[in-house]
């Protein structure tokens, strides 16, 4: 990195910033209280209320949204006129998952090859620490250029839409000149990237019954019509035999015509096994950036260990569909509906309940905030260009802000590169892309400061 003041500061920065990531990481505020504490997220939220306070932030509150969660905001007052960025991180997670397939425990920040691991490291604890990081430095090195909001959201993992909601019922209160999402991430290690789009999310719960009670397989398997094996066929319709996702009336023909995902970089990315099988057709960013993705995410059956030779009554999963920006999430998932009661098999009984939803999003690349950024990584990866690329997550609350607020410019940046390994075990950080994208966010709310 390129010797600067602002940089300097930043790097000056990192050991404070360890040691405030080992403390955020450390609270388990995953935002299903059925299986975490409410406590846990609670005190997560408390920490940044205090971090936010301690570099006088204004108004600073604990925003109870209607998902049963709180966000944290705060306001830091720029000079008379200045514009005013508002900077997004959530502070909840995602499970530990299997807690054993950890090298380290998931809830202690471990720096182990160059990395630090831990829950939220990446995915978005450390989109707090970076915004702090970029304000700290701007303060030691002549102020802070613009008015800045601060907003970390306690539910963005379940989907649940809290903090869409509270902004749509206080519009005022988020309204800004640019948003920084601070929950995206680089392409690649060391290659700055804005991510322009985002694929939206449903999510449903199907539940499909066919007996009264389980029945033993010996005397009625044969004839009895076996939830289970109901459900697995039902859930096998939603694929092609290529692994494409098909939705009865959903298009699955997108594009994608920026950065283009090499196969085996994907395939060294996602780890896949030998000799398996990429799925799908057309190039691997058109099937993860511009086409819809169905994903099962887990299935109420009895497990193997203690299984006894019953033929099922009643079988549950949770299923996602993922959708590009142009297709309206609200029609997806009616189309998703009638595809689940359409191809349940054997006349069984199936239910289907939605319990999380997310617009798509696609951000106007043409906007002075855009040039400011890019400025500004330029800065701080000496020798790259930032790069533009779509991302195949979701992030609610985009839309909702773009709604909300038709002219303010949206940008996505974030340290969730593949490395990160983000919703898995052994989730993990780069320390040199927290340094520099800190850099990047400083020299960026200076730039556009100045626009």
């Amino acid at each position: 990195m390129s010797s600067n003041p602002v940089a300097e500061t930043v790097a000056a920065l990192m050991p404070r910033a360890k040691a405030e990531l080992t403390e955020l990481v450390a609270f388990r505020s995953v935002a299903d209280f059925d299986q975490f504490p409410r406590s846990e997220s609670e005190a997560a939220a408390a920490w940044i209320a205090g971090a936010l306070r301690a570099e006088g932030f204004e108004d600073v509150a604990l925003l109870d949204t209607p998902d049963g969660t709180q966000s944290v905001y705060g306001y830091l007052p720029g000079p008379e006129g200045a514009k005013t960025v508002l900077l997004y991180a959530h502070y909840d997670v995602q499970p530990p998952l299997d807690e054993a397939g950890w090298t380290t425990p998931p809830f202690e920040l471990t720096e182990r090859d160059g990395r630090w691991y831990g829950r939220g490291t990446a995915d978005c604890k450390g989109g707090v620490i970076m915004h702090l990081l970029a304000l700290r430095a701007l303060k030691a090195n002549g102020g802070v250029p613009v008015h800045v909001k601060v907003i970390a959201e306690g539910s963005e993992e379940q989907g649940t839409g809290g903090l869409e909601r509270y902004a749509e019922q206080h519009p005022e209160l988020l309204a800004a000149d640019t948003v920084v999402i601070g929950d995206a991430g680089n392409f690649r290690v060391g290659l700055p990237t804005v991510t322009t789009t985002l694929r939206g999310m449903t999510l449903v719960r199907v539940a499909v019954d066919t007996l009264e009670g389980s029945l033993h397989s010996g005397q009625f398997g044969g004839a009895a019509p076996d939830a289970l094996a109901a459900l697995i066929r039902t859930l096998d319709s939603l694929r092609a035999e290529d692994g494409s996702t098909t939705v009865d009336g959903l298009a699955g023909d997108g594009t994608w015509d920026g950065l283009q995902y090499a196969e085996e970089q994907f395939r060294a990315d996602a780890r896949v096994l030998d000799g398996v099988e990429l799925i799908g057709s057309g190039t691997v960013a058109d099937r993860i950036w511009a086409r819809p993705a169905v994903t099962v995410l887990g299935i109420d059956c009895p497990p193997v260990v203690g299984a006894t030779p019953s033929v099922q009554a009643g079988a549950r999963a949770l299923v996602s569909l993922r959708v590009p920006p142009g297709t309206d999430a609200t029609e997806a998932v009616k189309l998703l509906r009638a595809h689940l009661e359409a191809h349940t098999p054997w006349g069984a009984r199936v239910a289907v309940e939605q319990v999380g939803q997310g617009q798509p999003f696609r951000a106007d690349t043409t906007s002075p905030a855009y040039q400011a950024m890019a400025d500004a990584m330029a800065a701080a990866y000496p020798g790259q260009e930032m790069s533009y690329a779509g991302q195949g997550g979701s992030i609610p609350l985009c839309n909702t802000l773009a709604g909300l607020y038709p002219d303010a410019e949206i940008l996505l940046i974030g340290l969730s590169e593949p490395e990160a390994r983000i919703h898995a075990v052994n989730e993990s950080v780069s320390p040199a892309e927290l340094e520099r994208l800190s850099v990047a966010e400083a020299l960026f709310l200076r730039n556009y400061a100045g626009n």
